[in-house]
């Protein structure tokens, strides 16, 4: 065997060597970066049910950076944002649920990221006369989860949750329109309350709305179209007591079934007193 064919093998048997080398050094590097993210995933379970909420997001962040290849890093990361919902640390947990959007959009628990993130925005509303924000946040949220995720649990709950959202924000407009009525800013009243109406027919807020057009129209001189909003009050919620007091404006004289049967229980009374004092005397 020449010399250079000598060479040749030994430089074969060299790269082979390393390369049987390196792969072996891999996979010990690989298995100890593992076990480490399964030691921190697990003090992060943990720290959890003990309550302590930061300790376990760090650890939960910390699974995920040590090994974000693997099928744990998504897990990890929706598991730190838990933790902060569970303890009502509503920005943190908003952050990490977007974030586990942004970085895994295919992960099969997006819709549960997608839920939770809903919920921070809902679990933050506090009344109608708050901040709009999280109103309209949540209001987004739900109906995207409705409307991309149709058949699952989260969409079912999205749908009784966006109802009471629908209502607070009625509820919301109701609240403004009333204080331009007061400022006697009558359109700008006029538009919130016709804004209730076209926006929110399925809350309870309605009623008072149309009863309200009533009254302003009734104010400003424009008494057809007082009685247009009274009939259609009459036609949907003929037994509503803002019918009841949209009738009493435009028929002052009106006494209400209610307020006939309360004279008559006072007049019945005074009836009995009188006869008890002439047989006592």
């Amino acid at each position: 065997m020449g010399l250079k064919s000598f060479i040749l093998l030994l430089f074969i048997f060299l790269l082979n060597s390393c390369g049987e080398k390196k792969q072996k050094v891999s996979v010990i590097v690989e298995k100890d970066i593992r076990l480490q993210m399964i030691e921190a995933y697990g003090k992060g379970k943990k720290a959890l049910r003990e309550g302590d909420t930061f300790y376990a997001a760090k650890m939960f962040n910390e699974a995920e950076l040590l090994y974000p290849q693997s099928e744990w890093a998504p897990k990890a990361s929706l598991m730190a944002a838990y933790a902060y919902y569970s303890q009502s640390y509503y920005p943190d947990a908003i952050f990490e649920l977007e974030r586990f959007i942004k970085i895994y959009p295919t992960s099969p628990n997006k819709d549960y990221a997608h839920f939770m993130l809903a919920l921070c925005y809902y679990e933050t509303i506090v009344d109608e006369k708050k901040d709009l924000g999280p109103l309209t946040k949540a209001k987004e949220k739900f109906e995207f989860i409705i409307e991309n995720y149709p058949d699952t649990d989260f969409a079912l709950d999205s749908k009784f949750k966006i109802d009471l959202v629908y209502d607070i924000l009625a509820a919301k407009e109701m609240y403004i329109g009333k204080h331009y009525l007061k400022d006697r800013k009558w359109i700008a009243a006029i538009n919130r309350f016709k804004y209730v109406i076209e926006n929110y027919e399925r809350t309870a807020h309605v009623e008072e709305a149309l009863y309200r057009l009533v009254e302003v129209n009734y104010k400003i001189g424009l008494v057809e179209e007082s009685k247009r909003y009274a009939s259609i009050l009459g036609y949907n919620y003929k037994s509503s007591e803002w019918y009841d007091q949209s009738y009493r404006i435009l028929n002052p004289k009106y006494v209400s079934k209610l307020e006939k049967i309360k004279k008559e229980k006072k007049r019945s009374q005074n009836f009995f007193i009188r006869k008890i004092k002439d047989i006592l005397e």
